[in-house]
């Protein structure tokens, strides 16, 4: 692996060998898996319809021309975040099933709405979870120049009005992973030789993507175009305004989940062993927001319980609401921050005011 790799101290700390055994002891008392049950698949088929029955609508000329295609279009959006946080999100960390095959498949729903399970995997599992708030590894961190999301990277002159833009990229996120991230992490992965320990090829994720890529632009573009009656710039208006959706409601869930002032920020240097083991360094580097809403638990598929999640990705998100007192508890024995406190409009204030500081702070030392 090319990429500067860094160390954690290893998992055998009083703190985590506790939390580990309390968590197994909760699975233990209630008798239940840790993957999904029928609450997730009832979620599921319903995530997935809200995309696809706005699609069908669309695509056969029900929706018609005027403002029930616009709005079936913003249902799209809805659905597509829906399959997002709910569906593919799960199986993609083998939290869905203790069945690989259908985590598997229920996991290639990402292909499905024109994104790519296997490139997402490099990105989210390996990465993020992995290094998490890590300079130069966790992506979800980096969009520079045009965003400074950590105090570690240069800051130029327009970031000092990046908490007013972000708003607009974040809305841009879909539309360029559709379009062209996919390719260009394949590029970049291949390069940091994290391809062939994903179990796969340049050339099979190459084919891969142009096979889902072709057979999604065709369902979601080209069809409409073909048998709605709409017109081919109003199909493209239309499939703007869903990813446009979409994109917002997924950046404003994961952001403000890593992107705060209270967070640690961390250099990449290659070959150094921290002095933290990696439980605690997601606890340093994670918060939850609005945990006390049952609504916003459900529709958002758990992701405000980032801190449950980042320390068992493998357990199902309609666990994390029980298993939250638990960590609570043990990290609070402990010392460790848990940061859960804030409601959700709190916690993209706080966002906020975190994009506006690292607009207007200098770059710390690395």
């Amino acid at each position: 692996m090319q990429i500067p790799a860094i160390r954690f101290r290893r998992d055998n700390t009083d703190f985590t060998k506790t939390l580990r055994r309390r968590v197994d002891e909760y699975f233990k008392e209630k008798n239940l898996s840790r993957k999904g049950d029928w609450r997730l698949h009832v979620k599921s088929f319903m995530m997935i319809a809200l995309y696809f029955v706005p699609w069908a609508l669309i695509t056969w000329g029900f929706a018609g021309q005027g403002w029930g295609f616009w709005a079936a279009e913003f249902i799209m959006g809805l659905g597509l975040a829906g399959i997002g946080m709910n569906v593919m999100h799960d199986a993609n960390h083998d939290a869905y099933s203790n069945n690989k095959k259908v985590n598997l498949w229920v996991g290639r729903t990402l292909d499905l709405v024109g994104g790519n399970a296997a490139i997402w995997k490099i990105q989210h599992n390996v990465l993020h979870h992995t290094f998490t708030n890590v300079d130069g590894l966790d992506e979800d961190i980096d969009m520079h120049p045009f965003m400074r999301f950590s105090p570690l990277k240069p800051r130029f002159w327009w970031h000092k009005f990046q908490h007013i833009y972000s708003w607009g990229f974040y809305s841009l996120m879909t539309i360029f992973w559709m379009i062209a991230k996919d390719w260009m992490q394949l590029r970049r992965y291949h390069k940091k030789d994290l391809i062939r320990p994903a179990g796969t090829s340049v050339k099979e994720l190459s084919l891969s993507l142009l096979l889902t890529k072709t057979v999604y632009f065709s369902y979601v573009i080209a069809l409409p175009m073909w048998l709605s009656g709409a017109a081919w710039y109003q199909v493209i208006g239309g499939w703007v305004l869903m990813q446009l959706v979409a994109g917002f409601i997924l950046a404003i869930i994961f952001q403000p989940a890593h992107v705060m002032e209270e967070h640690d920020y961390q250099p990449a240097q290659k070959g150094e062993t921290l002095d933290i083991d990696s439980w605690t360094h997601q606890l340093r580097t994670t918060s939850n927001f609005g945990t006390g809403s049952k609504a916003l638990t459900w529709l958002c598929g758990g992701l405000n319980h980032q801190i449950e999640h980042h320390l068992f990705p493998q357990v199902s998100h309609i666990h994390f609401s029980g298993l939250a007192p638990i960590v609570k508890k043990t990290a609070e024995e402990f010392g460790i921050p848990y940061r859960a406190s804030t409601t959700y409009w709190q916690a993209i204030e706080r966002h906020t005011r975190m994009l506006k500081a690292l607009g207007n702070s200098p770059q710390m030392a690395a």
